[in-house]
């Protein structure tokens, strides 16, 4: 959804860092993640290296949507399903990262998010969307010859991604059952029971910690 952008740039900064010109990254000298390339291509087409390190985060904004966020179509995207393909697209790329998404979503993978990818990812829950997506993108990584390198910060990295997406994703509210009441009675509430896909997260060891976790930072 384009309510998350702000949100998910935000969060992929934060994976991004500052300036990078490692021999070993193939993506070469970066500025807030800006590579000089898309800097060029987008913001000036004559720019120097100088120029990408003084970025402003209004260039990098533009940068992030028009060659990312568009890419993928987060706008139209599930809330959390839009930020997990965002990240994963500024990381290895808006074609990959919309063809992980048609794998999942079972459609014809030929990189560009139309109406039937769109159609196909709303239709599933964004949770399941969501871990697949996070699994299968962490297994492609691993393949990479670069990964002596650079996976312990790619791994942190996805497991950062899982679990802010899932904060991010709508809720299912189950729709109560009807209660009989008696008069001056008060009506009782009929507890739903878990669909397979909650029960076996809850009993997940991984959702547990998490939840666990998020309740102790809500607590006072």
């Amino acid at each position: 959804m384009d309510r998350n952008f702000a949100r998910s740039l935000a969060l992929v900064l934060k994976s991004e860092g500052g300036w990078s010109d490692n021999p070993a990254d193939p993506g070469g000298a970066t500025m807030k993640g800006v590579t000089l390339a898309n800097f060029r291509r987008y913001v000036k087409a004559s720019a120097t290296k100088a120029d990408l390190r003084k970025i402003s985060d209004e260039q990098v904004a533009t940068v992030y949507r028009r060659f990312y966020w568009d890419a993928v179509a987060g706008a139209e995207l599930p809330a959390g399903v839009d930020y997990a393909v965002f990240d994963f697209a500024v990381n290895s790329g808006p074609g990959r990262a919309a063809k992980y998404l048609q794998a999942i979503a079972g459609v014809p993978q030929d990189g560009r998010i139309g109406p039937a990818t769109l159609g196909a990812a709303r239709a599933r829950p964004a949770g399941v969307v969501i871990d697949t997506l996070c699994d299968a993108r962490l297994a492609f990584l691993k393949r990479l010859p670069t990964w002596p390198t650079f996976g312990k910060g790619w791994q942190s990295r996805v497991v950062a991604v899982r679990i802010q997406a899932m904060m991010m994703a709508e809720p299912v509210f189950v729709q109560p059952a009807p209660t009989s009441t008696v008069s001056g009675a008060t009506p009782l509430s009929v507890p739903q029971a878990p669909t397979p896909a909650v029960a076996a997260k809850e009993r997940n060891p991984f959702w547990v910690a998490l939840f666990a976790i998020l309740f102790r930072r809500k607590s006072p």
